[in-house]
């Protein structure tokens, strides 16, 4: 009787320990979601208070999509800003932000899932220091990518549509016309380009930020760019767990929006092309992958696929760096580490 009645216990504080450790995990990843979705609200916040990226945002795409009736600044080194000069002229300055309220419907969403689904499948892929690898860095990112760009992906193409329209028009009219043209599968027009390029743009990004962090972790450079407080636990925990200096994790950041632009880059002009010209037909349908590659191609040469591309510098890079700094600090407060 002893004897069963002390195996009970024991089956009963298993059963205790398993139930504790699924709600550590539940609380893991809502905090993670947490840190992420907060380090994507905070980059739109710092950026966007300046009046700086939503403008050139908007006037990238219009040189992506070759619109007419800008076609013909892309050929400066300032066309970006004459652009703006000449939208607001026309317009007034409340165009240069036309398609911006939707990029804030899409921030929180889309960044939480994009730092949860990568903190997730880094640990399901990299279970040892001896697992971790370049490539399962890059799988593990380009994954990430890919899941929070086809949650979110409708919000992307609203906000290109509204982008490309020249005359003010309201959130509820785009979207009427997108369905009218294609019903619901048209909200995923020019998916295809996008995940393509969101597999190398976040792989990269993800894979550059964690490298750099390595190297600027190492013994010659961890007394120059990491934090006194981490120093001292370093010895309890992995270098993975060792905070950077705020000026080394805005670098790494901005050293990995930099490399991820530019791999990925000829990619956003396919898609922005094939979200925006429905006229773009062949044979009867709409333009693949290819013909838009080879329209692009035959427009401009080579160059016409880094159309923006300075444009997309000034953005990422202290998008990128601002939204991993907050997220490694939100991940300290929250203690998901």
């Amino acid at each position: 009787m002893v004897s069963m009645t002390a195996s009970t216990e024991e089956a009963h504080k298993n059963v205790r320990k398993e139930d504790q450790a699924k709600e550590r995990n539940v609380s893991q990843i809502w905090r993670k979601g947490l840190a992420g979705g907060v380090a994507g609200c905070a980059v739109r916040i710092i950026v966007f208070a300046k009046t700086v990226v939503a403008p050139l945002e908007r006037v990238k795409i219009l040189f992506q999509t070759a619109h007419l009736g800008f076609v013909r600044h892309t050929t400066h080194w300032l066309g970006f800003v004459h652009a703006m000069q000449a939208i607001r002229q026309r317009y007034g300055n409340q165009a240069l932000f036309q398609g911006h309220s939707v990029t804030l419907l899409r921030i929180f969403p889309y960044a939480a899932i994009n730092f949860l689904a990568y903190d997730q499948i880094r640990a399901s892929f990299i279970t040892s220091p001896d697992h971790e690898t370049p490539f399962r860095r890059l799988i593990s990112g380009s994954l990430a990518g890919a899941i929070s760009t086809s949650c979110t992906y409708p919000f992307e193409l609203i906000r290109v549509q509204l982008a490309v329209q020249i005359k003010d028009t309201s959130l509820v009219a785009t979207c009427r016309n997108i369905y009218k043209d294609g019903g619901l599968t048209n909200f995923y027009r020019g998916y295809a380009p996008t995940l393509l390029g969101i597999l190398p743009y976040a792989g990269t990004s993800f894979f550059t930020h964690d490298l750099i962090g390595d190297w600027l972790r190492s013994p010659k450079l961890a007394p120059y760019t990491t934090l006194e407080a981490s120093k001292s636990k370093q010895r309890h925990s992995s270098t993975k767990h060792v905070q950077l200096t705020a000026v080394a994790e805005l670098t790494s950041g901005a050293l990995a929006g930099l490399v991820a632009q530019t791999v990925s880059y000829p990619l956003e002009i396919i898609r922005r092309r094939m979200q925006v010209h429905r006229a773009d037909m062949k044979n009867g349908r709409r333009a693949n992958i290819v013909d838009t590659a080879r329209t692009i191609y035959l427009e401009r040469g080579v160059r016409g696929f880094y159309l923006g591309l300075t444009i997309g510098y000034i953005k990422i890079m202290p998008m990128v760096a601002t939204s991993f700094f907050v997220y490694d600090r939100m991940k300290g407060y929250l203690g998901v580490y």
